[in-house]
């Protein structure tokens, strides 16, 4: 079983930058309006308006919107103690003028993020190996005032890609992978596997899909579950036909992945984009 269990999205987290480079926890204050009406999570796409960062519709974003980074808190002066404070997340109608939100806005950092099914959902699904070097669109969901943290997640996509979309997948995390169990191979029609017994496991949409050689070697199929199948299923419905054709008879190995590392996608950055906002 996998450690720590991912039970729900949690927005973008910087974990390091692109080619090894560490992340040292680096950040930039950037100026929140007095008075800016929308709550802002830890974790959330932000973006600049006239000098001031707001919260972005993940869904949508892109470089014409100014897209700057992910918000990790922000600090205040209180309009009631007159104290100076320290939050996770922005509360919607602050009336401070001197709100300052600490925002990763390195166009190079690599983020973990957990896989939803929609952009209105929080259950978690699952990654591929398929899924490395596409693009993720995100979801678009109120935080968890809590927490202070984000509800966000990137949505397991459809057969293909958008470059509108914001996130580019550069691996897997392979710390909560679960390994949902094996089912014998009988045959496939397109891209929909027939196996030789009802598989005795839930497969959640995204699930990474492989078999196992003769010499004991692991296949990548290059494929992962387009349709959720509940235990019991002989039938498994795969986003397109496996890369390497399944043996006969072969055991075919169902992992699930929760969360990716991903970077923001190279024209999406306002420091990616020759428009300015």
């Amino acid at each position: 079983m996998a450690y720590p269990i991912v039970s729900a999205p949690y927005g973008l987290k910087p974990i390091n930058l692109i080619g090894g480079q560490v992340f040292a926890g680096s950040t930039r204050l950037l100026p929140i309006q007095y008075n800016y009406g929308t709550n802002i999570f830890y974790g959330d796409f932000v973006a600049l308006a006239r000098g001031f960062v707001t919260r972005q519709a993940v869904t949508t974003a892109g470089g014409a919107a100014g897209l700057v980074g992910i918000f990790l808190g922000c600090t205040y002066t209180d309009p009631v103690t007159k104290q100076k404070r320290f939050s996770q997340y922005y509360p919607a109608s602050t009336l401070a003028g001197d709100i300052q939100a600490y925002v990763t806005d390195d166009p190079d950092t690599v983020f973990k993020a957990a896989i939803v099914a929609s952009s209105g959902s929080t259950t978690v699904t699952s990654a591929a190996n398929a899924l490395v070097g596409q693009n993720l669109q995100g979801s678009d969901l109120a935080g968890n005032l809590n927490t202070g943290d984000s509800s966000n997640g990137l949505i397991i996509p459809a057969a293909t890609t958008s470059s509108a979309y914001v996130a580019r997948v550069v691996g897997l995390v392979a710390d909560t992978a679960q390994s949902l169990g094996t089912a014998t191979y009988s045959s496939i029609s397109t891209a929909t596997v027939t196996t030789a017994a009802g598989i005795p496991f839930a497969l959640p949409v995204g699930t990474d899909v492989a078999s196992i050689a003769a010499n004991g070697q692991l296949i990548q199929s290059g494929s992962y579950v387009a349709t959720a199948a509940s235990a019991g299923a002989t039938t498994v419905v795969l986003n397109a036909a496996p890369s390497t054709a399944f043996a006969s008879s072969s055991t075919l190995v169902f992992t699930q992945y929760p969360e990716v590392l991903v970077k923001l996608n190279f024209g999406i950055h306002e420091y990616y984009t020759a428009t300015a906002v």
